[in-house]
């Protein structure tokens, strides 16, 4: 099986070759950007792609995005710095078949390509509990979101501070900033830099 790891860290990429190379019949080949993973996904057509979602240029979730468009049959891994359920269920609805979080164990990993390998689908057990019950309140945790909140989340991702929401809409800094940590509370994130990623994501 031909699998194209994608993620600008070069010692992920060593750490991960070295974990997969007990895989009977694995071909591992790697890209280290969007655009690079693109061309070779073209090139080699692999059969599983183990994908990193913080690339420079295309993003993951755009390239998971052109990858699917281009064969709907390819296998997708999300392998992310980002453990919060949001993430996974971004990924997932975008077609991925499995979430796994830098933060899991080695064996989680090696887990979930094999399954995914296999046809099946893995998320990490521990995203998977959190996601369960995220999606009991709501389908999609942006539903959750007041117009307010959604405007504020906007502005956010167009990469304006606080000080700048504030007096873009009219209210105190203190709104802002008390606004900002409802949202977080309410997509389960704990900085204000993830808020900026989500909506520069979901767009």
């Amino acid at each position: 099986m031909k699998i194209l790891l994608v993620d600008d860290h070069i010692v992920v990429r060593e750490g991960v070759r070295r974990l997969l190379s007990g895989m009977s019949g694995a071909e591992l080949h790697e890209a280290s950007t969007g655009e690079e993973a693109l061309a070779m996904f073209r090139d080699i057509k692999p059969e599983l792609v183990l994908l990193d979602l913080n690339l420079t240029g295309i993003g993951g979730l755009e390239l998971l995005r052109r990858l699917l468009s281009e064969d709907e049959k390819v296998r997708v891994v999300v392998f992310s710095m980002h453990a919060e359920p949001i993430y996974a269920a971004r990924a997932l609805r975008l077609g991925a078949r499995g979430y796994v979080s830098k933060s899991a164990g080695a064996d989680e990993l090696v887990t979930a390509v094999k399954k995914v390998a296999e046809g099946g689908r893995y998320v990490e057990r521990e995203i998977a509990g959190e996601l369960a019950f995220t999606q009991l309140s709501a389908e999609d945790p942006l539903q959750q979101l007041t117009m307010r909140e959604i405007e504020i989340l906007r502005l956010l991702g167009e990469g304006n501070s606080l000080t700048e929401i504030a007096q873009t809409i009219g209210v105190a800094y203190k709104t802002v900033a008390n606004t900002c940590s409802i949202i977080k509370s309410k997509l389960g994130v704990e900085r204000t830099a993830d808020l900026i990623r989500v909506s520069m994501e979901m767009k």
